[in-house]
Formats: C-alpha cells, sequence, structure tokens
C-alpha cells in the first residue's frame, strides 16, 4: 500500500490533538465594526465549570445546537494542545470565538455531508479505530481505556471519527475531484521551475489572515484593512506572532498558531513570494492584499534543498499485492493462515493472482486485480519495498507484515528510468494540484459557513 493512503492515521493525529474536522478547512468570521475589535453580544463569556452550571445553547446552526458545556470542552482540548507546543494562549473570550466559529464550519460541513447521502457503515468506522489504534501501539481496548482517563467518551470519539470520515469524503467530492490542472500549467510551472533552479529554496512560514467578504463594499473593505493594520502594529511592538494568530486570524490554521508549514517558494503566489524574499528567518511580511484577504506571513526558517547523490537513474518497479488487514472479525493469525493458503493455491496454479486479489485483498487496488502500478523507491513503505526488491519479476513473495497488515507480494517487471519526463510532469502536477486544492477548499468552507443560518445565543 501506498504512504500517501495512509489517511486513517493522520486523522488519529488530529483528533487526539483536539482539533476538529473543520479546521482543515478556512474559517470564516463577521467582519469588524474596527481594528481588531473583540466580538460583543454574539459570543459567549468565558464558560464557568460545566459540572456546576445546567448546559444551555451557545449557538444555533442550521436546525442543530452547539452547547455551551460542547464549546467549553473544545476550549480546553485546544488549550491543552497549546500548552504542550509550548505556545501561548490568546485571551479566554478571544480563544473562544476561534473555538465557537471552528466548531459552526464543522457542524455546517457535517450537516451538509448527510444532506447529501455521505455516510459511514459502522464496519468502516472499527476499521479506521483499528488503524488508529495500531498507530498508537495500542489495541482498541488500550484506546479506549486511554480515551477515558483523558475524559473523553469511546462513543463521543467514535462519533468525531466517523464525522472526520465523512467531511473528507465532503470534501473529496466538492472540492478535490473538482480540481483539474491543465497541460499548459505544468508547462509553465516547469519553466519557471528550471529558470529558478539555482535560487530554489523553501520556506516554513506561518499566517495571519484577515478575510474580505464576497462582494464587500468600500466601507467593508476598509474595515478589514484597518484590522489588518492594527494586527501589524502589534506585531510591531513585539506582541507573539502566534498568539496573535490565535486571537485575531480568519484561517483554519488560526489555532496552530497560523502555522503553515514547509513550501517550495516557487509554489506561492507572486505577490507573498516578493514580499517574503528579502526577510530573515523571524520577520513578518507587510499587509499583502489578495482577493479574498489581507495577509500578514511569517518567515519561520528556510533552507536550500539539495538533489539526492545518484538520483539520475531511478529503477522502478510494477508489482501486485494481496493485502488483508487485521480486524475485529479477523485476526493477525487469521489473515497470516488465510494468506499461506492463497499463496499455495497459486504456487500449485490452481488460481490466478488477480482473481485471488479481487476476492479477498483488502486493498484499493483489487479492483485491479492488487496491481499497484509502476513504483519509484519511497513509494510504498520500507517493510513492504524491502521484500519487493528482493523478489525476481515472476517471483511470489511469502507473507509480508507492514504496518497495514499482511501481504503476498508478486512482482511482475522492472526498468531503469532515466529521470524520466513523465516523472517530473506529475511531480509538476501534483504540486499545482495540491496549491489549487487548498486555495478550492478554503473558498468551499468559507461558502458552505455563509450559506448556514447561524444564530448566537448570550444567555447572561
Amino acid at each position: 500500500m501506498r504512504k500517501a493512503s495512509m489517511h486513517q492515521l493522520k486523522i488519529a493525529a488530529v483528533l487526539l490533538c483536539a482539533l476538529s474536522a473543520g479546521q482543515v478547512a478556512a474559517q470564516a468570521t463577521t467582519p469588524a465594526a474596527a481594528p481588531a475589535a473583540k466580538p460583543s453580544s454574539g459570543f459567549l463569556p468565558p464558560a464557568s465549570s460545566s459540572a456546576n452550571v445546567i448546559d444551555s445553547i451557545a449557538v444555533v446552526v442550521n436546525d442543530e445546537v452547539i452547547t455551551k458545556n460542547e464549546v467549553a470542552k473544545r476550549v480546553e482540548s485546544v488549550v491543552q494542545r497549546m500548552r504542550a507546543a509550548n505556545a501561548q494562549i490568546p485571551d479566554q473570550a478571544d480563544l473562544q470565538r476561534q473555538v465557537i466559529e471552528s466548531m459552526i464550519v464543522e457542524r455546517a460541513q457535517v450537516q451538509l455531508a448527510k444532506e447529501m447521502g455521505v455516510r459511514v457503515d459502522d464496519a468502516q468506522l472499527d476499521r479506521a479505530i483499528g488503524g488508529i489504534a495500531e498507530q498508537q501501539k495500542m489495541n482498541v481496548q488500550q484506546l479506549r481505556d486511554a480515551l477515558e482517563k483523558e475524559g473523553t467518551t469511546f462513543v463521543a470519539f467514535r462519533e468525531e471519527i466517523r464525522n472526520e470520515m465523512m467531511l473528507q469524503r465532503l470534501r473529496q467530492h466538492e472540492v478535490d475531484n473538482k480540481v483539474q490542472v491543465s497541460d499548459a500549467e505544468v508547462d509553465t510551472f516547469i519553466a519557471a521551475r528550471k529558470a529558478a533552479a539555482a535560487e530554489r529554496v523553501e520556506m516554513n512560514l506561518a499566517q495571519i489572515r484577515v478575510r474580505i467578504p464576497e462582494n464587500a463594499s468600500p466601507e467593508q473593505i476598509a474595515a478589514r484593512r484597518a484590522r489588518a493594520e492594527e494586527i501589524a502594529r502589534q506585531l510591531r511592538t513585539g506582541a507573539d506572532f502566534a498568539k496573535i494568530a490565535a486571537t485575531y486570524s480568519d484561517s483554519g490554521d488560526a489555532l496552530k498558531g497560523g502555522e503553515i508549514g514547509w513550501l517550495d517558494a516557487q509554489r506561492l503566489p507572486e505577490a507573498f513570494a516578493r514580499a517574503l524574499a528579502p526577510l530573515k528567518p523571524g520577520q513578518v511580511t507587510p499587509i499583502i492584499k489578495s482577493a479574498t484577504a489581507f495577509h500578514i506571513l511569517k518567515l519561520v526558517d528556510k533552507r536550500t534543498p539539495t538533489e539526492a547523490a545518484g538520483e539520475a537513474v531511478v529503477q522502478q518497479t510494477r508489482a501486485r499485492h494481496i493485502l488483508l488487514k487485521v480486524t475485529p472479525t479477523m485476526t493477525a493469525d487469521d489473515a497470516k493462515r488465510k494468506l499461506v493458503e492463497l499463496k499455495e493455491r497459486l504456487d500449485n496454479k490452481a488460481a490466478k493472482f488477480e482473481e485471488l486479489a479481487r476476492l479477498f485483498s483488502n486493498d484499493g487496488s483489487a479492483s485491479k486485480g492488487g496491481d499497484l502500478g509502476w513504483l519509484y523507491p519511497g513509494d510504498v513503505v520500507p517493510e513492504f519495498e524491502n521484500v519487493m526488491n528482493d523478489l525476481k519479476p515472476g517471483e511470489l513473495s511469502g507473507v509480508v507484515e507492514t504496518p497495514y497488515g499482511f501481504h503476498l507480494i508478486e512482482v511482475l517487471e522492472r526498468k531503469s528510468d532515466d529521470k524520466s519526463k513523465e516523472r517530473e510532469r506529475n511531480a509538476a502536477r501534483q504540486a499545482i494540484r495540491e496549491q489549487k486544492v487548498s486555495e478550492a477548499a478554503e473558498e468551499w468552507a468559507r461558502q458552505v459557513r455563509d450559506r448556514a443560518y447561524v444564530e448566537f445565543r448570550d444567555e447572561q
């Protein structure tokens, strides 16, 4: 199985850090009336301990409610994560405002997923939770005990996982599958990359984003710029960037201190790259205006990537496999016994590999007879790749264990790729696609949020 398909395990990393599913997409906040103004009537004052207060409604989102206790629990989770990361924590009211907005975005997207018939059945959910437990080096019962020790019920955790999987499928349908990359875009990207090859650099970035409403009036744009200017003033006087991002940024990464991570400078919008070019690590840009927001970027660090020695000629392997995963209904011993049985049938020519893969494999490649296509070094996990590299074309492996489960592997053919044009174009297409998906997901999330009926309750 390819590394890129380890999606269920990434879900766990998000949820165990107490970040909501809505935080994968951009948040959208109501424009402020004054620079860096703090919310007034719409948002709640710091909540008292939920153990001593009868639960009440914080926000109505379409036909569902978010309660004050739900908000208090989410705030507590975010605070724990920020403390673990040694990040400065915003004022209670500011943090609560960001958390509530995140929960609104999440709830609106979950509602849309249900309306569109997106479902995750219990068997799929059980497999996902099994994968989460495995990554944490636990069994499911140990994971359950650990969650409950931290104050999270297993029932609530299961529903978080279910919602996250629904949102992934919804986003794939609504955003990812609609993004197209043209050959002309690939040609332009490759030409620009070659022209700047000597100056190639990667940047570790953080951001603060002040959103401009759709069809904004000149007055609204001026108010948004004034807010951005007040934020810039606070940064110039020594305010902590991560704390200011968590307090004021209208982006989905706000509660992570605005952290974006490492990006190739050539993949940045031209205005961003131009503003970042003269900066040293630790410095921030002036205010940058785009069509949808005012941005302030921080250059956390930068580096010059180096090409690996001996990369000019690459060996590719075309392989296929049968994967059996460990599930509540199939133990590791059961999986190994079944694969031994299947191998005997293959060795005795009693069955064809592709037929058995379609019947028994738990991988997405099953419909293709287990065919994984042409693989480059690093495309699969080391446990799989090491065995595959030792096989000759036409040779079948024994039972191989990887983090995904147990495999039978067959190598079909090999070839040497002289750093082919196809690989270069595929890499360029993927880089362009990632940027376009990110931008499209942010815009889609804003539209879902704007279409939702939201009513804030301020019960003193």
